[in-house]
């Protein structure tokens, strides 16, 4: 029995140890450093990835939109603000903004996109990307004579800007520097898209995307299939192909369908962007709010000293109330600690300062848990039992109380991020992790952590446990 809590206790270090690397991997890379300058080894560096820090943190800027859906019908007003939604998520990505935060607010009929981007820098120019209406248009496949052409040009061109040297080009090359090298624009654009929408194949049941095209739709697209067939028709939203089809037939009727391997979320996303590619949503700027990223650090540093302070305080009164256990408390915390920043990088959870707050407060509710757990504990020790059978029936007979506790917290989570925005969905984000990370360390860690002194010196010494 010793031997297998042995065995726990070396996995709970280890594991703790690795995860406080993984958080802060620069003690590891230092180390490593030093070993292979030393002793000419090769210890390669920890793997890294940075914390996701949310705008109120990094800095940025924090815009709102109000979409002008009067030109479009009710019934597509959903599909069409999400459709829009991604299109500008995709925007901003590409303008080189790392995961922005883009969120629908629905007010009855009325529509909003807020938008969030973190440590962005210039903010006109983005503002400009966001607000113009995306463009959708249908490309056709280039012959290979040409693709291979202006492969080559582009190669040409690649080579010599890596030398430093100005490509020597001819006028005809020139212009076709920049042209896409796979597909050719047709005069089919999202003006003559009537309809988009995700469909299920009557026959095998997969989800598909159909679309009809208006009248004047119809006959463009009619004369495209037509002299495509076997060949593929690219879908471009801002210039950016989002589906390539082949055409297997003329399609004179202006009403196709897209199929594929399309799951139904696949199928509903590609709808969305062609509907918003085709549906002008106009969206005006009606508020914007610059956060700037030293006053980002500056409550970020509050945060974590308030949150070290925080964690010294409940350090001292568990070790003085509660003695050894209290003192075995602590590290639990410290490990709780490392394993909820750990899957808070590994999930990319954006770090604001309400989810810091929420962080914190978990490190209230793991307290709580501890506590009842003593408490059970030192009822356990006045029947006279022995330290194995106090902490067995101490975590036993607690276990309901801890469950019932975490569980309403859990559920009062989900509904403020279920019904929440922005900063309140970061709240309940990290409350939530932190709950249920909460449980496994009180049951399992802290539990370890004491059975391991049973029958030693130092569990023999009744007053460090309890009061005899």
């Amino acid at each position: 029995m010793f031997k297998r809590r042995k065995i726990w206790i070396s996995i709970i270090i280890v594991c703790a140890v690795l995860a406080g690397f993984f958080d802060y991997p620069n003690y590891w890379d230092r180390a490593s450093d030093f070993i292979n300058a030393k002793f000419g080894m090769k210890i390669p560096h920890f793997p890294s990835k940075p914390f996701k820090l949310g705008l109120d943190l990094v800095g940025g800027t924090h815009l709102i939109y109000d979409a002008d859906l009067s030109k479009v019908d009710q019934k597509e007003h959903s599909t069409s603000i999400q459709g829009l939604r991604d299109v500008i998520e995709r925007r901003v990505n590409l303008f080189g903004v790392q995961e922005p935060l883009v969120q629908i607010q629905q007010k009855g009929n009325n529509y909003r996109l807020i938008v969030e981007l973190a440590g962005i820098k210039d903010v006109s120019q983005a503002i400009k990307m966001i607000g113009e209406t995306p463009f959708l248009e249908f490309k056709e496949e280039r012959p290979a004579d040409q693709q291979n052409k202006i492969l080559e040009i582009q190669k040409k061109v690649s080579e010599a800007m890596q030398k430093g040297e100005t490509p020597n080009l001819t006028e005809e090359e020139k212009n076709l520097v920049g042209e896409d090298p796979y597909f050719i624009s047709t005069n089919l654009t999202g003006q003559y898209l009537k309809k988009s929408s995700m469909e299920f194949d009557q026959q095998t049941y997969q989800p598909e995307v159909g679309l009809e095209f208006n009248d004047e739709g119809a006959k463009i697209f009619k004369e495209l299939t037509k002299r495509n067939v076997g060949k593929r028709i690219a879908i471009y939203i801002d210039f950016m192909p989002i589906s390539a089809p082949t055409v297997q037939e003329e399609i004179p009727s202006g009403r196709a369908r897209i199929s594929g391997n399309f799951t139904v979320d696949e199928a509903k996303t590609l709808a969305r962007n062609l509907t918003a590619g085709a549906l002008p949503v106009p969206i005006k700027l009606i508020s914007q709010q610059n956060v700037e990223a030293s006053l980002g650090k500056i409550s970020l540093q509050k945060s974590l000293n308030a949150g070290i302070i925080g964690f010294l305080m409940i350090a001292l009164f568990m070790a003085l109330f509660y003695r050894f256990p209290g003192f075995l408390t602590v590290i639990a915390l410290g490990i709780y600690a490392i394993l909820n920043l750990m899957i808070f990088k590994l999930i990319s959870v954006t770090l604001t300062l309400s989810g810091l707050t929420g962080f914190l407060l978990s490190i209230g509710m793991a307290i709580d848990a501890n506590i009842l757990i003593f408490a059970r504990m030192r009822e356990e020790a006045k029947l006279g039992k022995n330290l194995l059978m106090i902490i067995q029936d101490g975590f036993k007979r607690a276990w309901p109380s801890i469950r019932d506790g975490n569980v309403t917290v859990l559920i009062t989570s989900f509904i403020l991020f279920g019904m929440g925005t922005g900063f309140v969905r970061g709240f309940a984000t990290t409350l939530i992790l932190g709950t249920f990370v909460n449980i496994f360390v009180a049951m399992t860690v802290t539990r370890v952590l004491m059975l391991v002194f049973v029958n030693t010196k130092i569990g023999k010494t009744k007053w460090l446990w309890y009061k005899t």
